[in-house]
C-alpha cells in the first residue's frame, strides 16, 4: 500500500530510519519535495526500496517525520487512534497519585510532534509542526474518544517562531467540548496546583517535574530556608513550604506567574504573607545575596532551556556553570542543591561536568545524592536520543 508521493534518500542514509528514528533532514533527501503541501503522507525510499512513511513539512529543516516503517499500514484515522490507544495504556498502567499527566509525548509515542496533556477533565494539544495541522481533527477524535470522560480539547499555537522553538505562550482555542476554566485546580500527589491551560508557559505546567516536586517535598523537612530561582506558579515552592521550609523565597521574571504561585499558596492553606515573592533576574538576585552574606538550606535551580540549538551547546554548559556557582554561594554548609537542565543537546554527562566545575570554582565540596530524570509519562525511545532531555541533580554542601 504506497504512498503516491515517494520522496528518495541520499546513498547509505536509510539505516538510522530503519532502526528507528524517527526524523527526516532535508538534506538527506536525493531531491526536494516540489509542490507538495504541509500534511502530504509520503514514502520515504531508497531507490526502489520503501524504507519509512510520514508526513510532510517542506517548511521545517525536519522534512518528513516518520509515523511507520510498515508498508501496508495506512495512515488514516485509525491510525491516530491506534496509536493514542497505545500511549493511553501506558499511561493507565505507570502513572498514579495525580490528575495530571501527559497523555502524548511525540516522537516516543510514535506521534512526532505531537503533544497533549491531561488537566483534569481537559486535555490540552501542542503541535510542533505545519504537517501536522490537516490530521488535528482524527487527533483530537482519538483522544476524545479513547479518553472517554474528558470535557473538552484545547488546541495551543502549533508553529514555533524561529526564536522560540517551544513555540512561547500564545493563547489557543477549543477543538472539541467545553472551553477550559479561567484556572484549572489538578491534584498532584496531595498538593493543589493551579494552572492555566490558556495562557501557561508550555500547557500550562511543566508536568514533566511532578516526581521532582515531590522529592523537594520530602528533601524539605528540617530546613528552615528555601530559594526557587525559576519558579514560575510556585510548584517547587509549595511543595518546599508543605515539607517544612517556613520560609521560601520564589523568584521569576513573570508577575502573572508570581501572582498565581501567591493563589497556589493559598489554596494548599498556606499564608503567601509567610514568605517571599522576587520578581528580577536570578544572577541579580543571587549577587544580592551574596552581598548581604545571606543563606539558604535548599536551592532549587530550573531555569529555562539554556540550548536550543546543537552550536548554542558550549554557551550552554557556560552558563549552567554560572548559574550553579552563584548558587552554592548561598547555599549554606549542609544544605541541598536541587538543579536541574532541560536542554535535550546537553547530555547528562555534560551537564554534571559543569556542576562540577561550578563547585570547584566556588572552592565547595558537594556530594550526589541523587539524579532523576523524567517520568514515565515522559518515556525516551531509545532510537531518539533527543527525547532524553530532562536532568536534575540533588547534591549535598559538605563545605
Amino acid at each position: 500500500m504506497r504512498s503516491e508521493h515517494r520522496l528518495e534518500l541520499q546513498k547509505d542514509l536509510a539505516r538510522h530510519l530503519r532502526a528507528g528514528h524517527p526524523w527526516v533532514f532535508k538534506k538527506a533527501l536525493a531531491r526536494p519535495p516540489r509542490g507538495l503541501p504541509a500534511g502530504t503522507i509520503v514514502d520515504v525510499v531508497e531507490g526502489d526500496r520503501f524504507v519509512a512513511r510520514g508526513y510532510l513539512d517542506p517548511h521545517s529543516a525536519i522534512v518528513v517525520r516518520i509515523l511507520t516503517r510498515e508498508e501496508g499500514e495506512e495512515i488514516d484515522a485509525a491510525f491516530w487512534r491506534r496509536r493514542v490507544a497505545r500511549a493511553l495504556a501506558l499511561r493507565r498502567e505507570l502513572v498514579s497519585g495525580t490528575s495530571a499527566y501527559r497523555l502524548l509525548h511525540g516522537e516516543s509515542d510514535g506521534l512526532p510532534g505531537v503533544v497533549a496533556d491531561r488537566y483534569e477533565r481537559f486535555a490540552v494539544i501542542k503541535l510542533y509542526s505545519a504537517g501536522l495541522t490537516p490530521h488535528r481533527a482524527d487527533i483530537v477524535e482519538a483522544l476524545r474518544a479513547e479518553c472517554g470522560d474528558l470535557a473538552g480539547v484545547y488546541g495551543r499555537d502549533e508553529i514555533p517562531r524561529d526564536d522560540d522553538d517551544e513555540g512561547g505562550a500564545p493563547e489557543g482555542k477549543v477543538l472539541w467540548g467545553a472551553e477550559p476554566p479561567e484556572l484549572l485546580a489538578i491534584d498532584e500527589h496531595g498538593v493543589k496546583i493551579l494552572v492555566d491551560v490558556r495562557r501557561g508557559q508550555k500547557t500550562g505546567l511543566f508536568l514533566d517535574q511532578r516526581e521532582n516536586r515531590r522529592l523537594v517535598r520530602e528533601l524539605a523537612r528540617g530546613r528552615p530556608e528555601a530559594l526557587n530561582l525559576f519558579s514560575y506558579t510556585g510548584g517547587f515552592s509549595v511543595a518546599a513550604a508543605l515539607g517544612g521550609a517556613r520560609h521560601v523565597v520564589s523568584n521569576d521574571l513573570d508577575q502573572d506567574a508570581l501572582q498565581l504561585a501567591r493563589e497556589t499558596f493559598k489554596a494548599n492553606g498556606l499564608d503567601p504573607a509567610d514568605h517571599a515573592f522576587a520578581k528580577g533576574d536570578a544572577f541579580d538576585l543571587l549577587a544580592s545575596y551574596k552581598r548581604q552574606g545571606r543563606r539558604f538550606d535548599l536551592v532549587v535551580c530550573d531555569p529555562p532551556a539554556f540550548a536550543k540549538s546543537q552550536k548554542a551547546v558550549e554557551g550552554a554548559l557556560a552558563g549552567y556553570a554560572s548559574l550553579n556557582r552563584a548558587a552554592l554561594q548561598v547555599l549554606a554548609p549542609g544544605g541541598l542543591l536541587v538543579t536541574c537542565s532541560c536542554s535535550a543537546r546537553v547530555s547528562a554527562e555534560q551537564f554534571t561536568e559543569a556542576v562540577k566545575e561550578a563547585a570547584f570554582k566556588s572552592r565547595v565540596e558537594l556530594a550526589l545524592v541523587g539524579e532523576t530524570r523524567q517520568p514515565a509519562d515522559h518515556p525516551i525511545s531509545l532510537q531518539f536520543r533527543e527525547g532524553r532531555y530532562l536532568k536534575a541533580l540533588v547534591l549535598r554542601r559538605l563545605s
